[in-house]
């Protein structure tokens, strides 16, 4: 990457969110001053500042008086005191994604793009690379659990990325290869609630590839289907359909753990390969990442060993050990906030605890979402054996009327779930989890907003 030019000092503001600590530490690792602003402090934000990072809690405007260049997240509002700031004394805002977009040049890049499964599917691809030996740089957000961290400099040519399209942004990027997971009605606010639009803003980022890159497709995706027409790159497609340039075939489940073959369509031969992941979405996620890692003519050793140890993203399915009143329970803490995210992880602990009892704590995230998607969550939601709702996390958003977890508690039990329970706050939670213990064996923290602090309490009060 080239040095920018002027720039010396960067201020980060919503520096903790999971892109930008990311983004964060490779600058920091690139000789740049950093400093930041957030709202809440976290472990994550005190290890930034013992790596040199200036962290502020709070946003004021004197935060920035020495930045060069303010790189922002899609979180923050129009009326932020240091965007406020930064306007009045003319100094450059980006959006973050145009930050990791000056990143990526001078590299040999690969964006990994989707509504489902793109930190995964990244983090599988930078797992793979590290296994050849190629030390490559990557951004991800969530962190890698084999490392602890969502991002690491390393010496090598490549860098490979997670490109997230819930505020559009992510057309900044400019990547040599890009990854297509799949596709879904998420985050349609930003695109005027307008399928269509969202669909234009993928062709568009695959259109950013250049003539020489390539796209690799999830070949069963009927979304990604509808769109593959209008993109002039060449196209790579996974997946279990027939014709599908790697092809998935012999999918076997055992114990949360998962093999499976590839057929290599253009050299006409099969390959096996084993995962330590849950959950057909997992078979999906690791093709992709064989696919691209096998375009890349990365030794099939490294791509085998790559993927079979990695050993997950945090938040994705990530498992502890709990002991409540003498009891062993296994508390399953996942990320997932879409209705096909839940039901992923609903059929991977399924299918890796096929006789266990599950309580599942859930927080719906966003009311736009909750709105839109309710009947959707009502179908998944139904499947659980027990449910306790918290309130819906608004991530800044208004209420809206007639939206609330009261309301898809009554709605599921007049669809007859005979176990959902509504809670106000995070102690209520502690001792409902107390009195109902006896009755469930795996207890599952559902969720993208401040569950992460409701699992963080379990742990603190029953992990040994």
């Amino acid at each position: 990457m080239k040095q920018f030019k002027k720039v010396k000092k960067i201020h980060l503001v919503g520096i903790g969110g999971a892109g930008m600590i990311g983004i964060a530490r490779v600058l920091l690792k690139k000789g740049y001053k950093i400093s930041g602003s957030d709202v809440v402090d976290s472990n994550d934000l005190k290890k930034l500042r013992k790596e040199g990072a200036k962290v502020f809690i709070g946003h004021k405007k004197d935060n920035i008086k020495d930045a060069d260049l303010l790189v922002v997240s899609s979180a923050i509002d129009k009326n932020n005191p240091e965007l406020l700031q930064a306007n009045k004394k003319s100094i450059t805002v980006i959006p973050r994604a145009e930050m990791l977009a000056s990143i990526m040049i001078g590299y040999e890049s690969i964006a990994i793009a989707g509504s489902h499964g793109k930190t995964t599917t990244t983090s599988m691809i930078a797992k793979i690379i590290s296994k050849a030996g190629l030390s490559p740089t990557y951004v991800v957000g969530g962190k890698v659990l084999s490392t602890d961290e969502n991002s690491d400099l390393g010496e090598g040519k490549y860098i490979v990325v997670e490109a997230d399209e819930s505020d559009g942004t992510f057309t900044h990027l400019q990547p040599d290869v890009a990854v297509l997971t799949n596709i879904d009605d998420d985050h349609l606010v930003h695109y005027n609630n307008i399928f269509d639009n969202l669909l234009d803003s993928f062709v568009m980022f695959a259109e950013n590839i250049p003539f020489y890159g390539y796209l690799v497709i999830n070949g069963d995706d009927v979304n990604i289907k509808k769109i593959s027409k209008k993109i002039s790159r060449a196209q790579i497609k996974f997946g279990q359909s027939i014709g599908c340039d790697y092809q998935i075939t012999k999918i076997s489940s055992s114990k949360g753990k998962q093999s499976f073959e590839i057929f290599d369509r253009k050299n006409n031969k099969n390959h096996k390969f084993k995962i330590n992941l849950p959950g057909k979405h997992n078979v999906f996620n690791a093709a992709g990442a064989i696919a691209v890692s096998m375009e890349e003519g990365i030794p099939l050793e490294a791509i085998k060993s790559g993927i079979q140890k990695f050993s997950g993203v945090g938040r994705r399915y990530e498992k502890h050990d709990l002991h409540i009143n003498e009891r062993k329970v296994t508390l399953i803490d996942d990320y997932g906030h879409h209705p096909l995210e839940i039901e992923s992880n609903i059929n991977a602990y399924k299918e890796e605890y096929p006789n266990k009892k599950v309580c599942m704590i859930f927080q719906p995230h966003r009311f736009s979402r909750t709105a839109q998607l309710f009947n959707d969550f009502i179908k998944v939601l139904k499947k659980t054996d027990s449910l306790i709702l918290l309130d819906i996390y608004s991530a800044s958003e208004k209420p809206i009327k007639g939206i609330h977890s009261r309301t898809i508690a009554e709605t599921l039990k007049q669809e007859g779930h005979n176990d959902v329970t509504y809670a106000n706050n995070q102690s209520e939670v502690i001792n409902l989890i107390n009195n109902k213990n006896k009755t469930f064996d795996i207890l599952v923290t559902q969720g993208a907003g401040s569950i992460s602090l409701v699992c963080k309490s379990l742990k603190s009060k029953w992990a040994k």
